[in-house]
């Protein structure tokens, strides 16, 4: 370990996720292994697979990977694609890039609309796009939903608009990883055709679930398509848990907390959970602004509701603020990664989180810029808090 010495009290994971595991879940997954070939663990995997339909908000098929979101992102390319094929894909952030990189590596031919990593999609951008494309060679449009990396989001709805009002028959594949359970999100409603997710974010599990919602289109586009695939085929996967099986065995004691996850966002209700998030996220942004700090995402439309990346002033390093945190206050902040290392930080503010520990990270925050000496206003966290008492 780095740091051997005990500190007291409770450390704050305050990343955009892995996010924090509430008790429920982790007594949920406290269980004894079961047989999973056994009738019991039938009952458990089509609960989960008809829970996740609810999350996802749709009536088509989820398929549920043992694996992280990387997994579940090359699942969605080659059960649809073949190789030389082209996708359409928007350089939101460090995730969307990590997307096109695999693609690349897959043999899949990309054509990659460069952003300044401070907004989401532009629908806009997209259509002139795709309205060039008279031979159809764009075979799919790849976005991410909430790019983790920024705390900018893009309007999915919009964008399978823009591809509607194109005429042009492109699969639109979502990456929904840190967005999904946290933020509003219809593959049915919205036109998406795969959609990618994660358990260890807005689902409040550890790391190491991974899913496939998959419309019609997408399913009947897999049949034809000439990549090789074993452990990520969609078919293998749907055949199997019709009779509530895994053609491998799955990780059995995560869906414990998967199904103990779905119930207790539903306890919630998932529009109040939206909500719980949108009010943080606005919370945090009224601090930001009053410590006279950036906050990366720029467009007001695009503010992410599942954390805040934060910009610091030329010349200041993020990471050393974060390291000055962890080491004196027990928190832990997210980095910036690729082309944002060193300048900003995320405050995640996602899962299973309320007021006072928003208020906990945000006087963290405070506390740690006062000790790293970057330049700041006082009191943002006191603003938070009359935001939040004043809109409970």
């Amino acid at each position: 370990m780095i740091n051997s010495k005990y500190q007291p009290g409770k450390h704050f994971l305050q990343l955009p996720g892995p996010s924090n595991v509430p008790d429920r879940i982790l007594r949920a997954m406290d269980y004894p292994t079961i047989d999973h070939r056994g009738p019991d663990f039938q009952v458990l995997t089509k609960d989960c697979i008809e829970g996740m339909k609810s999350i996802f908000k749709t009536k088509d098929n989820v398929v549920i990977y043992t694996a992280s979101g990387t997994g579940a992102w090359e699942a969605a390319l080659v059960n649809t694609l073949d190789e030389g094929d082209l996708v359409l894909m928007v350089e939101t952030g460090h995730f969307a890039s990590l997307w096109q990189t695999m693609a690349l590596k897959l043999g899949i031919k990309t054509e990659f609309l460069k952003t300044d990593w401070r907004r989401g999609v532009e629908p806009q951008k997209l259509f002139d796009r795709l309205i060039e494309d008279k031979e159809g060679k764009i075979k799919a449009v790849c976005v991410v939903h909430n790019e983790t990396s920024t705390g900018c989001t893009s309007r999915i709805k919009e964008v399978r608009e823009a591809m509607y009002n194109a005429k042009h028959d492109a699969l639109l594949m979502v990456d929904t990883i840190s967005g999904l359970a946290s933020m509003d999100f219809q593959h049915d409603e919205w036109g998406v055709d795969v959609t990618v997710s994660g358990s260890q974010k807005g689902l409040m599990l550890p790391p190491g679930l991974s899913f496939n919602a998959i419309s019609k289109k997408a399913l009947e586009k897999s049949k034809h398509s000439s990549y090789r695939r074993s452990y990520w085929d969609w078919e293998d996967q749907i055949n199997s848990n019709k009779s509530g099986s895994f053609p491998y065995t799955p990780a059995t004691n995560l869906l414990y907390g998967l199904k103990e996850a779905i119930t207790m966002l539903h306890e919630e209700g998932l529009e109040n959970v939206f909500k719980r998030h949108d009010r943080h996220a606005k919370a945090t942004r009224i601090a930001v602004q009053a410590w006279g700090l950036e906050v990366l995402c720029v467009e007001e439309r695009d503010y992410s509701s599942v954390l805040t990346a934060v910009k610091l002033p030329a010349g200041y390093d993020a990471d050393e603020l974060r390291k000055i945190i962890l080491e004196k206050l027990n928190m832990s902040l997210g980095n910036g990664l690729s082309k944002l290392a060193g300048q900003v930080f995320r405050i995640g503010h996602l899962g299973d989180f309320n007021d006072l520990m928003l208020m906990g990270t945000l006087s963290g925050v405070e506390m740690g810029l006062s000790l790293a000496g970057i330049p700041h206003q006082k009191g943002g966290a006191s603003r938070a808090s009359e935001y939040l008492a004043n809109n409970i």
